[in-house]
């Protein structure tokens, strides 16, 4: 008896001391859980050591996190949506806006008696706002509007193409005799020079600002040359041609003299028919001063002195105290509500780098 007992009693002390143990383990354990956390529950997780109470518990807690991470999203989306709609709607109602004005313009109510007003801005040439076709159009309805008094051409140019120009004079001469009623008024702004002023020469009467570019009757052809710089580089230059003069003006070859002399009588023609249409639009109203076609430009005040305009007055001066109808509507084309929107938008750069890309003539009126 006293041998098993002996024998028991390191037994019992290790049963103790691993009884010892896991209380020991047990209690990292339960200061790791939270405060609120059922102290049976804990007791028996950790006792029974099963590992599959506290992965399931590891779950809940991912799926939680998960729940609340796509709860996120879900309001982010809504918020994006929202934001989107506002976006929406703000241009569909800058669009609307601008689709009431043109409902509004003078295409679609009756104006009462007005001066008709046409535009001539910017460089004359083809596929610019100033050709020929846009200009003569304008005109063509302003001559013909039953409630118009008057038709009032307001000039912003510095010029261009003489057969644009060309083109516009002699549709304001034909209008004149189909409706002599109505006169023509010229009205020069900042500039009304060269090709502009070949316009303005067809008018009944033209007006000015005393500080306006006025006249500069002339003709200009320029370009460059690029022989020395070519021959500097080493480059070699290879034209082939069918005719003796198709490389006429080449600015990669030599001038010749005598391309010179024929071009030279091309700007002579064109200069001469310019001064013949001013004479003709302008007669006796001119001063006999050679340097009139010389292609100086004048002020308003000078341009008055020689003939060149009837008055200093404004658009609304004009229409005030000249025509009798103060009221000015426009008959030029209108921009449309979507190509301003797009314009206003950045759309149109598009459009200014084509615009500069080969559609100047190459002689223009200066």
């Amino acid at each position: 008896m006293s041998d098993k007992h002996w024998q028991a009693a390191p037994e019992d002390d290790a049963a103790g001391q691993n009884t010892n143990t896991q209380q020991q383990d047990a209690e990292p354990a339960m200061s790791a859980l939270p405060n609120d956390a059922p102290k049976a529950s804990v007791k028996k997780e950790t006792t029974d050591g099963d590992g599959n109470v506290r992965s399931a518990k590891e779950w809940r807690l991912i799926e939680r996190l998960i729940m609340s991470l796509q709860g996120e999203q879900r309001k982010s989306r809504r918020w994006g949506i929202f934001f989107k709609s506002l976006t929406f709607l703000y241009l569909f109602a800058i669009l609307g806006i601008f689709i009431m004005e043109s409902q509004f313009s003078s295409d679609v109510l009756d104006q009462p008696p007005h001066t008709a007003v046409v535009q001539v801005n910017g460089p004359i040439a083809n596929g610019q706002d100033a050709s020929a076709d846009s200009i003569i159009y304008s005109l063509r309805r302003a001559f013909k509007a039953e409630d118009s008094r008057a038709v009032l051409v307001r000039i912003n140019s510095p010029g261009g193409s003489p057969v644009q120009s060309g083109y516009v004079y002699d549709e304001i001469k034909r209008l004149r005799q189909v409706y002599p009623e109505k006169k023509v008024y010229a009205v020069i702004t900042d500039i009304g020079a060269s090709g502009a002023y070949y316009i303005a020469a067809a008018a009944d009467e033209i007006y000015a600002d005393k500080a306006s570019l006025v006249g500069s009757i002339g003709v200009v052809s320029s370009g460059f040359g690029f022989v020395d710089l070519m021959s500097k580089l080493g480059v070699e230059r290879r034209a082939l041609t069918a005719g003796d003069n198709k490389a006429l003006l080449d600015p990669f070859s030599p001038l010749r003299d005598e391309d010179r002399q024929f071009w030279q009588t091309v700007l002579d023609t064109t200069h001469k028919q310019f001064i013949e249409q001013v004479k003709l639009g302008r007669g006796e109203r001119l001063k006999d001063n050679p340097e009139l076609y010389s292609g100086l430009v004048w002020t308003g005040e000078q341009a008055l002195e020689l003939g060149l305009i009837d008055g200093l007055a404004s658009s609304s001066t004009v229409a005030r105290e000249i025509v009798g109808a103060e009221q000015l509507v426009e008959y030029s084309p209108q921009v449309s509500p979507l190509k301003e929107l797009a314009d206003q938008l950045g759309v149109s750069f598009a459009k200014a780098i084509s615009t500069q890309l080969g559609l100047n003539t190459p002689v223009q009126l200066q």
